[in-house]
């Protein structure tokens, strides 16, 4: 993967090509090839789908859920058993 930088340089020099050449480009040409240069840049980030990011977001709720649901059971059996709960962790 390319550092951010040299990325966006690289971007930058041929977006300049496209827009800038002295035989301009039908709009349609200019807008495929500009499409294909962003699909190229952006296929070089590690970048996840709005959906990936929610389905992993939905996952991590129901992780933690799970967690404090068991974090409060090892207290109760604690207290049933006489010994005293740890401190609860600071957030």
């Amino acid at each position: 993967m390319l550092p951010p930088k040299a990325l966006f340089d690289t971007l930058s020099t041929h977006a300049s090509r496209l827009l800038g050449g002295e035989t301009p480009l039908p709009p349609r040409e200019l807008e495929a090839q500009l499409k294909a240069l962003l699909q190229s840049a952006f296929s070089k980030l590690d970048l996840v789908s709005r959906e990936e990011f929610d389905s992993q977001m939905a996952v991590l709720a129901r992780t933690r859920a799970r967690l404090e649901a068991l974090e409060a059971k090892v207290v109760e059996l604690e207290t049933r058993l006489g010994k005293q709960p740890p401190a609860p962790p600071a957030a």
